[in-house]
């Protein structure tokens, strides 16, 4: 027996194929009603793309190594890197805002756990040269619109939206310095998986005071756009919230408004996020985020050397596609064929075979018996390919010209003209 695929990588059998292709569908359907066009980028690229953006430190996280050209490379681990690269080539000519999205695999070595691989395919959706709520509100409809596409509800899957200008705001008004953010952040990002005294713990090693500590927890417990407005009020900060605000309006607008939930406690772990942040769960939250992403207006000039405004957010394969089974919404693998042939002997070949390229040719799947088989047989292969009729071809049929076309769900035959099967096929 040969040895086993790497640990954290994935083999597609027809049905686990076939869930990630209805995926790739709906991905690119929405993506395609939403105007974005498709690009793609290299799966291997230069070490220095991804340690320019997260430090030396990620290189532990990646599939890294010298190759024969003694250049340092990676398997790529995220998108955005490329598409920084790729904007900023053309940046000139492309016209604004730039709605593109890709489909990339993507490489980690990670800790393997439910919901998360060390390989996945990554839905990403990016906006780029707009600078308005709007663009925030059209992203994160998207990623709803994806949800509902799978058949899914908002009792099922919810949206949590954030903002970093109104968190930075709010963390100032409750005492946090500048340099104590970045750990009232982690804080606020970690307050529903880790206890409260040991983050205190780590607040108070930041230097931050009991009273300021309780002002981030007051912050994280943030829930519904009027709470989050009163306390932007208090301290003098309303027009910090407007963006939020009318990202919140526009989506009720839409109509998705029964899917947002407002909720500071999300903050999104990379430090290059500068206003809307969300991520999209499931209701129970018995999985991972779904969905993440926001707004980076700086990180293109940092990689890819142009100052555009800029947002967007990644859905992998592996969350989606365990919520679709939970939910019981995966597709079922439905016939690939329209038909089987069957010969009654040897001599009937000659024309089956005619007749299934004259098939083929009519844009149907059709399949035979690829030797002589006794007729049960071939039934047998037939039903086990799920083909919902068979056409039975044998001396009499030959002789008179005609086919016999048995429906294999209900039972039924008659004979029809060998020239019609095609059209009746069609017809079925």
């Amino acid at each position: 027996m040969q040895g086993k695929a790497l640990p954290g990588f994935r083999e597609f059998y027809p049905d686990e194929l076939g869930l990630r292709n209805h995926i790739f569908a709906i991905w690119r359907g929405v993506a395609a009603r939403y105007g974005f066009e498709e690009y793609d980028g290299p799966p291997l690229e230069p070490l220095e793309l991804y340690t320019q953006k997260s430090g030396a430190e990620i290189v532990g996280q990646l599939y890294a190594f010298t190759d024969k050209g003694e250049r340092e490379v990676a398997l790529r681990p995220e998108m955005t890197p490329t598409l920084a690269r790729m904007v900023g080539a053309r940046a000139q000519a492309l016209k604004k805002p730039i709605r593109w999205f890709a489909i990339p695999q993507l490489f980690r070595y990670e800790r393997q756990q439910r919901g998360r691989l060390r390989e996945h395919f990554q839905l990403n959706m990016d906006i780029i040269g707009e600078a308005g709520a709007l663009a925030d509100a059209e992203l994160i409809a998207a990623a709803v619109d994806v949800m509902r596409a799978c058949g899914l509800s908002a009792r099922d899957v919810r949206v949590r939206v954030s903002d970093r200008r109104v968190l930075q705001a709010l963390l100032a008004g409750m005492g946090v310095a500048a340099g104590q953010l970045d750990a009232a952040y982690a804080a606020i990002d970690r307050s529903e998986r880790v206890p409260r005294e040991a983050l205190a713990e780590g607040l108070q090693a930041a230097g931050c005071s009991q009273q300021t500590i309780d002002g981030i927890f007051r912050v994280a417990g943030l829930r519904d756009l009027a709470p989050v407005t009163g306390e932007l009020a208090a301290i003098g900060q309303s027009d910090v919230g407007a963006p939020l605000a009318e990202v919140h309006g526009a989506l009720q607008a839409m109509g998705l408004g029964e899917f947002i939930d407002v909720d500071l406690s999300i903050v999104r772990g990379l430090a290059y996020y500068t206003g809307t942040v969300f991520e999209l769960f499931d209701a129970s939250k018995s999985l991972r985020a779904i969905c993440g992403g926001g707004r980076y207006d700086g990180l293109l000039k940092a990689l890819g050397g142009v100052d555009l405004p800029a947002l967007g957010f990644g859905m992998g394969d592996v969350v989606l596609g365990e919520l679709l089974k939970e939910h019981g919404v995966a597709p079922k693998l439905a016939s690939r064929l329209d038909g089987f042939l069957i010969c009654v002997g040897a001599d009937d070949y000659p024309t089956v075979l005619r007749l299934a390229h004259d098939l083929r040719d009519a844009g149907l799947a059709v399949e035979y018996s690829l030797k002589p088989q006794a007729v049960r047989k071939q039934l047998e292969l037939a039903a086990a390919r799920a083909a919902p009729r068979a056409v039975i071809i044998g001396p009499e049929e030959r002789t008179a010209g005609t086919a016999v076309v048995r429906d294999l769900m209900g039972g039924t035959e008659r004979a029809v003209p060998l020239g019609t099967v095609v059209s009746e096929l069609q017809r079925s």
